[in-house]
């Protein structure tokens, strides 16, 4: 009688109150029609084995669920979560940089603040990612509790129960030709970075000295004033790449249009890029004299190898980027269920 009674006990603890007196009696009925009549402790144990685990018994007893999300909402739950914490991330990394440029003096150098924004950021993602799952967590816990629905059935993203009519609004797409969250936002970031450092080159790139409170900035590498010729067209290349990302976004996955607006923001880009560095007046002469010394060569040979193995490299890359554009465009859809 000991083992039934605590049995009981843990059952109906996990029950409301209201409930506890009745559910108890009816619990000690069933235990005792199992038992036969003159019953030892093993044949009370092997009838509490099979009514289960006293959670699983009162959770059977209760009118709102034990799990804060139950399968019902779980998959819809993930899924917005994993749609809602990148936007959120991006959006407080741009609104947190934008509050450093906005108040920026030009009396830190640009690497130490730079140093600093990396910790900041980290934390403002765990922060907002924090915010997030919270809230979202919160309202899909109350949609659990207040649902009428005790079928259990995993519900779509639409909030309503599946069926094979769902499978005509999914497109199917190979997993090499699949564009994921994660290339698209690490476009949009590589924007950001490189937009940075055309309008801040006079802070960011050149030559730095260890100081008293970090790294000092003691030889820009380029004219800010030459690169500000170009603005315009700069302006022109940020705005294609962005649309490109958010065209990656919006289509989920290679197509020969995306594969062609990558090509054409390319060669933009290539262009401008090679309009700007061909600028004999790009590269500040005190840089050019400092790494010519540095190296040993001749400053006008300096300035060809440098101009040369970037504008290599810039070329390379975008034909990398347009050829593997092209290459998964083409990738077919063998194996769809039809």
């Amino acid at each position: 009688m000991y083992l039934i009674e605590i049995y009981i006990q843990e059952v109906t603890r996990r029950l409301p109150e209201k409930n506890r007196s009745d559910i108890a009696l009816e619990l000690r009925s069933t235990i005792e029609d199992m038992l036969p009549d003159n019953y030892n402790d093993n044949d009370v144990k092997k009838a509490l084995e099979k009514l289960g685990s006293p959670v699983s018994l009162a959770s059977g007893y209760r009118d709102q669920p034990m799990h804060l999300i139950g399968p019902r909402y779980f998959d819809v739950y993930m899924s917005l979560l994993k749609m809602v914490l990148p936007i959120a991330a991006v959006i407080s990394l741009i609104s947190m940089l934008a509050e450093y440029f906005i108040g920026y003096t030009g009396s830190e150098a640009i690497i130490n603040i730079a140093l600093r924004l990396m910790g900041e950021g980290i934390w403002r993602i765990i922060e907002v990612g924090m915010q997030v799952f919270f809230w979202v967590t919160l309202t899909f816990a109350i949609l659990e509790r207040t649902d009428k629905g005790k079928d259990g059935i995993p519900l779509t993203a639409s909030l309503q129960k599946w069926t094979p009519d769902d499978l005509k609004n999914i497109t199917y797409i190979p997993k090499k030709k699949a564009i994921s969250k994660v290339e698209v936002f690490g476009g949009l970031m590589w924007t950001a970075i490189w937009a940075t450092l055309y309008f801040y080159a006079n802070h960011l790139v050149g030559v730095y000295r260890g100081g008293n409170e970090g790294l000092d900035f003691k030889i820009p590498a380029l004219n800010q004033d030459v690169l500000l010729q170009y603005w315009p067209i700069v302006v022109v290349v940020i705005g294609l790449e962005i649309l490109l990302s958010l065209y990656k976004l919006i289509k989920g996955q290679w197509t020969k249009r995306i594969a062609l607006f990558n090509t054409v923001v390319q060669l933009v880009g290539t262009i401008v890029f090679i309009i700007i560095l061909l600028n004999p007046n790009l590269l500040s002469s005190e840089f050019t004299t400092f790494m010519a010394d540095l190296f040993t060569i001749n400053p006008n040979q300096f300035k060809t190898s440098l101009t040369g193995g970037i504008l290599f490299i810039y070329i390379l890359s975008a034909a990398i980027s347009a050829y593997d554009g092209y290459k998964k465009a083409k990738i077919g859809t063998e194996g769809q269920v039809r």
